[in-house]
């Protein structure tokens, strides 16, 4: 790999309704011989085991290879694209299938079960886990300080022992922090620290790793601004459900006014279950019912059309 020539590429291919959960990295280089291949490096992280990353990645794949033959309409070949998913969950080490052709049913018996392997798609990504590995050999991975920094961030984030280990990092927080953007770096790692080790140890080793690499002003203002930013998500996050809560409130107290216009009896339970309903389409669906109901079964029977 020419090293040199490797570039983000500003695209995504997640599908777009889960845009605001799921992100991906794009990248391409090419070959030191001087071979015209281009080559995609797909990466994806995962905080929990999906049983359908294979099929989940090969999406990603074949998406990226059609926008691919979009954009490049005179080539004849396509660049060589390699899945990689890097793994750092609290719960145990990677158990999904790596191969697409594991998710089929196939038949049990060997001889047909080859027979019918080789009728379903051929696809494998690769796998980073983290969590199988040891905090010495993440240390010694070859890379830059903040990406093994961060390899240690993502293993130990959301486990019990991170308000522990993070005093051991002192030295790479401080390498982090003297290269020419080690201050921006170093927001975001301490954001993601913050963010994923809620508890209280945490915040108070993170101060310790901050006041040990940065002055003690520089540091205060740090924290300070991760204290802002969670507060103000708090309020936007509080308003949100305050406004849902209201529409749910006033959805539920319609509906009881048009089955009483209505002359329709409602008994105790019917009517603390359409308090208590938080379900906005269930509320919609009682009330578009309402308009025209006879009977509370009308409104309340999942069977009624």
């Amino acid at each position: 790999m020419d090293w040199s020539s490797l570039r983000r590429e500003p695209v995504s291919v997640v599908d777009p309704e889960l845009r605001e959960t799921e992100s991906d990295l794009l990248f391409t280089a090419r070959l030191r011989t001087g071979q015209p291949l281009l080559l995609y490096v797909l990466l994806e992280h995962q905080s929990s085991v999906d049983p359908w990353m294979a099929l989940r990645m090969l999406r990603y794949v074949v998406r990226q290879v059609e926008r691919w033959r979009q954009e490049h309409p005179e080539s004849t070949r396509l660049p060589v694209i390699i899945p990689l998913v890097m793994y750092h969950g609290p719960d145990g080490v990677w158990t999904a299938p790596r191969r697409v052709e594991e998710l089929f049913e196939l038949p049990q018996e060997e001889e047909a079960r080859e027979q019918w392997r080789a009728l379903v798609p051929r696809f494998e990504y690769l796998l980073d886990d983290l969590t199988a590995e040891w905090e010495e050999a993440l240390r010694a991975r070859s890379g830059p300080p903040l990406a093994r920094l961060a390899w240690l961030v993502l293993r130990y984030g959301r486990m019990g022992e991170l308000a522990r280990k993070l005093p051991d990092w002192v030295a790479l927080f401080a390498q982090v922090q003297a290269n020419a953007e080690g201050a921006e770096h170093l927001v975001v790692v301490i954001r993601y620290l913050l963010w994923v080790g809620k508890d209280a140890a945490v915040h108070a080793a993170a101060r310790q790793v901050l006041h040990s690499v940065l002055d003690a002003q520089r540091a205060e203002e740090l924290m300070g601004t991760w204290a802002e930013e969670m507060l103000e998500k708090g309020r936007v996050r509080g308003r949100q459900e305050g406004r849902e809560a209201g529409l749910q409130h006033g959805l539920s107290v319609g509906i009881l006014r048009i089955l009483t216009a209505r002359g329709v009896p409602v008994d105790e339970e019917a009517r603390q279950r359409i308090l208590t309903c938080t379900d906005m389409a269930t509320l919609d669906r009682w009330f578009d019912r309402a308009l025209n109901a006879t009977t509370l079964a009308d409104v309340l029977d999942e069977r009624a059309q």
